[in-house]
């Protein structure tokens, strides 16, 4: 009965590994879709807390596009945030380019949808860009991710991202999920439903009145996963969500490999309390695991023989995604597929169990579709 099992659920991740790779080399082989002429005026969102590691770097990239009319707003949540003064100084090189507003007032537990939230008002264009502050982009960024708004039904596009220059293992090890799991997870998911019903990532492009016809950024200021929100509200108000072929280079340098596996924890569980069953359909995608247990529980040359098949597929799905999405530093890493396999398996498990995440510094409790309630800790507890 095992036998049976273990082989039927080594089935079933090689059939994910192979549309996975199927379904990547069809979306990133299309021909790249024109840029919008003329290209619509954008307001670019970013919500700062903190000092990224190359900060500068990182948000010179968004003040130097090669585009046409666009602004670049900084929202900081205290006047002590260590990032003011760069920030500061950052205005003053580009002074028709950037500015920064404070954002102090607290209206929800997600404190980045309270910073948005103030930022917006200031917001002079059509179409709104939201940024993390720890992407560093190429000058092609806003013609790359406004394009699909060439069609009058999109009013939400949003694009992978990935650390295309991991240097230590918690960098990589976050990296590779995105480039062969997370990424072709999402066409999967566009397949399935005939279309994106989320958005990911930390760039989300919303036209105006898509933002004011779902309710602006209040409708997340007590979720997790609001990129998620953002797109499934747009969807359901009819209006179409698309992923765009711009692959965002996200810096994980200071990431180790702990804090890369809490990180992908709080992932799995904010999934879970978003996507509700659908989280539990991934038991069967994890192919490498269940013909290696296979193998290791019954040593024959036949499990031997899934075993090398399976894992042969999905080398080669690794591959195809890493050349596509235009990351092929990531190839040196290559060795560190199994154990990335094991992990996610167990990341996976764990996040079937538990509502705590700890984010931020702060501990909070989700519930369903995201929902937040902040854990404090009583002053007479030890």
């Amino acid at each position: 009965m095992i036998v049976l099992l273990l082989s039927l659920l080594s089935l079933t991740g090689t059939a994910s590994y192979l549309i996975a790779g199927g379904l990547t080399l069809q979306f990133f082989g299309q021909k790249i879709p024109p840029y919008l002429d003329p290209a619509p005026a954008v307001s670019l969102l970013v919500p700062v807390c903190g000092l990224d590691a190359g900060a500068w770097e990182n948000w010179s990239s968004l003040c130097e596009q090669d585009y046409g009319t666009y602004e670049v707003l900084f929202g900081v949540q205290s006047l002590e945030d260590p990032a003011l003064p760069l920030l500061k100084k950052l205005c003053q090189t580009y002074p028709d380019r950037a500015r920064w507003y404070l954002c102090d007032e607290i209206r929800g537990i997600n404190r980045k949808m309270s910073n948005l939230s103030q930022l917006f008002p200031h917001a002079r264009y059509d179409v709104i860009v939201l940024a993390d502050s720890d992407v560093r982009v190429t000058r092609t960024y806003l013609r790359s991710i406004t394009a699909p708004l060439a069609d009058a039904t999109i009013g939400v596009v949003t694009c992978g991202y990935i650390d295309h220059h991991p240097k230590r293992l918690g960098a990589a090890f976050l990296a590779m999920g995105r480039c062969i799991d997370f990424i072709p997870s999402v066409l999967i998911a566009r397949f399935l439903d005939g279309g994106l019903r989320f958005a990911i990532g930390p760039t989300v492009v919303l036209r105006r009145r898509v933002l004011e016809d779902i309710g602006g950024f209040e409708i997340a200021l007590n979720r997790i996963g609001d990129d998620y929100r953002l797109g499934y509200t747009a969807w359901q108000a009819g209006y179409r969500v698309e992923l765009s072929r711009y692959i965002l280079d996200n810096d994980c340098s200071d990431e180790s490999f702990l804090k890369a596996v809490q990180r992908e924890l709080r992932w799995s569980r904010t999934i879970r309390s978003n996507r509700g069953n659908q989280y539990f359909g991934m038991v069967f995608i994890f192919g490498t695991v269940y013909s290696a247990l296979l193998w290791g529980l019954f040593p024959t040359p036949w499990t031997l023989s899934v075993f090398l098949a399976v894992q042969g597929i999905r080398w080669l799905q690794a591959i195809i995604s890493m050349v596509l999405m235009g990351t092929p530093r990531l190839l040196l890493w290559l060795w560190l597929l199994p154990l990335r396999d094991v992990m996610s398996f167990l990341i996976w498990l764990g996040g079937c169990f538990g509502n705590r995440i700890y984010w931020r510094g702060r501990w909070l409790q989700v519930y369903r579709h995201g929902q937040l309630q902040e854990i404090v800790k009583n002053s007479q507890d030890p």
